[in-house]
């Protein structure tokens, strides 16, 4: 008898000590501590293989890291162990659901529903977690078998917390806050129900202020709670994006929080590469360039890391680096892995390698088959994602800077396809502006076979006067691109567009005209030779004006007085 009572407490033990390890590995995956979550997982499979619900965790830390391979492993373990083995059940039904097998994804998912005891509550609410979780959510079925966890348990905090998290999916913020909100009073230990209001709060009308002061509250009740960094670091990333000017304030702060996020989940491969893709948005080329470095350490195989080193080649100057591993990387993944951003950066990586000077300095294309591969490269990165169009313009200026007029001008009219565009006014003006200092470099024959683009310049000028009918410098350009086009209907145009300038410049006063002389001139001379056909009393005011800005020049006076 003694026996079997101190057999019975060792059992009893055993169990406690199992459950607070599954606990531990809970609030591990929960604070995206994975690596610790896997590492605490690995043991009590080892100790206890015959609980389901090991595998399952295990499987589900693999589905949230992008390893389904590997949670495919851990799941079909699961489904024959003797206990909890419906657990794995469902994260085959949540594979399913990533596979777009929604049908198999469902029976799965009611078979376990249909075997579940009156007080069963955590399947449901896993079941839940599958139609948000998945690659193809469903959140209006998470939302009823969510409500059926509740029903069951209307004092369950995680129930909650995934009802919230369904919502904020639907885009119903009202019911997700509520949701957040019965979750955190049921149990005040649920940091991420707390952490998700700060979100909330952050995605409501911009309000950042209010956001970080949420988010600190969370950090004075636990300062080592990971994720709230991480919220604080995307906080400041969209705070930064929204108040240009405190522009590198904000990224600072952004980049600081999530450094410090990192330092409190791991330094695991896939958490460098969240990292990582942070870093891209912050556009921290520098420090994306030494991680990306730090992965390949760590895993020389991985073809995510070739996406990095490819980005981060290509802001750094080191086009051919870049371009050799974007085709590495594109070749190793699957085509459906590929997103819009890959594309962009083949295109311009192609776009830099095939870009030269001819003896006078000009830029000049080397290779025109691999041009074009660029250009296609470039639109299929738009095709694939039209908002990473707001992104053109600092990449069309870059290119600008660097006189590559006609690769801009190639961003700038991608861009400007995309009607939605926050740049449209610039990179419209870009665009004209990339077009026209292309056509002046030019060889005389291609620029006889250039008019079309011309044209395009023309009419993205047109769009800019339309947005701003102040901006002076449209008027302009407008007039320059039309002279070089050189038809009769062009020349109207260019006449036009030069009296609008001269009238808008002379209206600001004789500060605006001195400091705008030489254009002036410019306006008064070319209008001029097209009025002196035209209309010669018009003309003859041009060239007089021209004269009283400038005495000697003698242009002006010889048609002066050839209109006498």
């Amino acid at each position: 008898m003694k026996q079997v009572k101190f057999l019975g407490l060792s059992l009893l033990l055993a169990t406690a000590v199992s459950a607070q390890s599954v606990d531990e590995a809970k609030k591990a995956i929960d604070a995206e501590q994975y690596q610790k979550a896997k590492n605490t997982l690995k043991k009590l499979i080892t100790e206890n293989p015959d609980e389901g619900k090991n595998y399952f965790l295990m499987g589900d830390v693999y589905l949230k890291q992008s390893e389904p391979d590997s949670a495919l492993f851990y799941f079909s373990k699961g489904k024959n162990v003797k206990r909890d083995a419906e657990y794995n059940t469902i994260g085959l039904g949540h594979i399913d659901l990533n596979n777009g097998n929604a049908a198999a994804a469902n029976a799965k998912f009611k078979a376990v529903e249909d075997d579940l005891r009156r007080k069963d509550v955590d399947q449901l609410i896993y079941i839940g977690r599958a139609y948000i979780e998945s690659e193809n959510p469903d959140y209006k079925k998470a939302i009823a078998v969510l409500n059926k966890a509740i029903e069951k348990d209307d004092k369950n905090a995680q129930a909650y917390l995934s009802l919230g998290d369904a919502y904020y999916g639907d885009r119903n913020q009202n019911e997700a806050y509520r949701a957040y909100r019965n979750a955190f009073q049921l149990d005040n230990s649920v940091l991420r129900a707390k952490l998700q209001l700060g979100v909330i709060t952050k995605n409501t009308r911009a309000a950042f202020p209010e956001a970080v002061k949420a988010f600190d509250a969370i950090i004075a009740t636990n300062p080592n709670y990971g994720p709230v960094y991480r919220e604080l670091a995307e906080t400041y990333y969209l705070w930064a994006n929204t108040d240009t000017a405190k522009y590198n304030e904000y990224i600072k702060k952004a980049l600081g929080y999530y450094e410090k996020y990192m330092s409190l989940t791991d330094y695991s491969l896939n958490s460098r590469m969240r990292h990582a893709d942070f870093l891209v948005l912050a556009r921290d080329y520098k420090a994306l360039e030494a991680e990306a470095q730090k992965m390949q350490q760590l895993d020389k195989v991985n073809p995510r890391i070739l996406r990095y080193l490819s980005y981060s080649a290509y802001e750094n100057g080191n086009y051919e680096a870049s371009l050799k591993a974007m085709k590495e990387f594109m070749a190793k993944v699957d085509a459906n892995r590929l997103i819009a951003r890959d594309y962009l950066y083949l295109g311009l990586a192609k776009l830099a390698s095939t870009i030269g000077t001819d003896e006078q300095g000009n830029s000049v294309v080397t290779d025109q088959v691999v041009f074009d591969e660029a250009i296609n490269d470039i639109k299929t990165a738009a095709e694939k994602d039209i908002d990473i169009t707001n992104e053109f313009n600092a990449i069309g200026k870059k290119l600008f800077s660097q006189k590559l007029y006609g690769p801009a001008s190639v961003v700038f009219e991608v861009a400007v396809s995309n009607p939605e565009n926050r740049n449209l006014f610039y990179d419209n003006f870009y665009l004209a502006y990339s077009i026209y200092f292309d056509h002046v470099n030019k060889s005389e024959e291609d620029k006889a076979n250039n008019i079309e683009r011309l044209k395009i310049a023309s009419n993205a000028l047109d769009k800019v006067i339309e947005l701003s009918s102040q901006a002076q410098d449209a008027y302009l350009y407008k007039a320059r691109i039309n002279q070089n086009i050189k038809t009769d209907e062009a020349y109207q145009k260019m006449a036009k567009a030069y009296d609008e300038y001269i009238a808008m410049v002379t209206a600001l006063g004789q500060a605006e005209v001195e400091k705008n002389k030489a254009n002036l001139i410019e306006a008064y001379s070319n209008a001029g030779a097209y009025y002196a056909v035209t209309d010669k009393a018009k003309a003859k005011d041009y060239f007089t004006k021209a004269l009283q800005l400038d005495p000697n020049d003698e242009y002006a006076k010889s048609e002066l007085k050839r209109l006498q």
